[in-house]
């Protein structure tokens, strides 16, 4: 099918940072670099204005034709500093996406696909086991720097410009949809450990946004709970039946002495002592000769109770 400068121009400005332009020309190796980079982050995507037309004479078979007579072709410092740019920003992405993969096996890999994917580029291509061992090697070479994404991205660009060389030609192109589809688990490949990442992220801020209404009820109630703690430490935590103070909580022999004396929780001392007198005259055992071991136990029971909350108090 014959491509046409005009469609070409027309997918570059609707899409192009997402390489439109480039699935149109069948140059899928530059439209999955700018689907990762959002157009080579911005730049390349307005640099590719001047290109299209011999772009899209190359696609058609009418452009001029480039001698391949040689092996290897010419160095390019703008693929160069391509390939370190991308390498470095593949590796950052790398290790930020896969925080639970050891980083001397996530980063240099990240960092040796972003590199061999600018190398393979147009009608270049470079060695991809060559570039992957270099940037395995100068990762852990470099391990414990701050900045190892750097020099490993530097190795591996080194060496795909070492080892560059052209595709080879007659290679029957895929139909659209196999390329699509490629491409798409390309992206979902490169998106997925980011989207988790940021979704780990998020559910976090979401459990702290859920935690500050609490929080902040605390903060208002601390003044009320240290007033009545300090009230607790000077011994008026009993206060005056119509006070409107009442206790938090409440130990367990606190809480058992006072259903002992048959007392609601947090009653005053004049109660206290009230209910004690009269149940030392109900279970006295000279009171209850007929039933001698539960007077007996009943009267201990309202001993030890009042030894508890009287004692406590002073």
């Amino acid at each position: 099918m014959t491509k046409r400068l005009l469609v070409a121009y027309v997918l570059w400005a609707l899409g192009g940072p997402l390489g439109l332009h480039h699935i149109y020309l069948g140059r899928d190796s530059h439209a999955l670099l700018w689907m990762l980079t959002l157009g080579g982050f911005g730049g390349g995507w307005l640099w590719d204005f001047w290109y299209l037309p011999g772009w899209v004479a190359a696609a058609n078979g009418t452009g001029v034709p480039r001698d391949h007579g040689g092996t290897v072709p010419a160095l390019s410092p703008l693929r160069l500093a391509g390939q370190v740019t991308v390498g470095m920003y593949f590796g950052l992405m790398g290790a930020l996406g896969l925080p639970w993969v050891p980083v001397l096996l996530a980063q240099p890999l990240a960092v040796g696909l972003g590199v061999q994917l600018v190398s393979s580029v147009g009608d270049q291509t470079a060695e991809a086991p060559r570039v992957l061992a270099a940037a395995f090697l100068a990762s852990f070479l470099f391990q414990g720097w701050v900045l190892r994404v750097l020099p490993t991205s530097l190795a591996a660009s080194i060496t795909a410009q070492r080892y560059r060389r052209y595709k080879p030609h007659g290679m029957p192109r895929p139909r659209l949809a196999a390329r699509l589809y490629h491409l798409g688990l390309a992206c979902l490949a490169f998106a997925a450990p980011l989207t988790s990442h940021w979704l780990c992220g998020a559910a976090k801020v979401l459990n702290i946004l859920l935690a500050l209404p609490q929080t902040a009820t605390d903060l208002l109630l601390l003044p009320l709970r240290a007033g009545w703690l300090l009230a607790e430490v000077l011994g008026f935590t009993g206060g005056s039946p119509g006070s409107d103070f009442e206790p938090i909580s409440w130990s367990k022999r606190q809480q058992q002495a006072y259903e002992a004396l048959g007392l609601p929780a947090g009653s005053s001392t004049e109660d206290v002592h009230r209910s004690y007198r009269e149940l030392v005259k109900v279970w006295h055992p000279d009171h209850n000769r007929h039933r001698a071991e539960e007077a007996e136990r009943r009267f201990i029971e309202v001993q030890e109770a009042y030894e508890e909350l009287v004692g406590s108090r002073r």
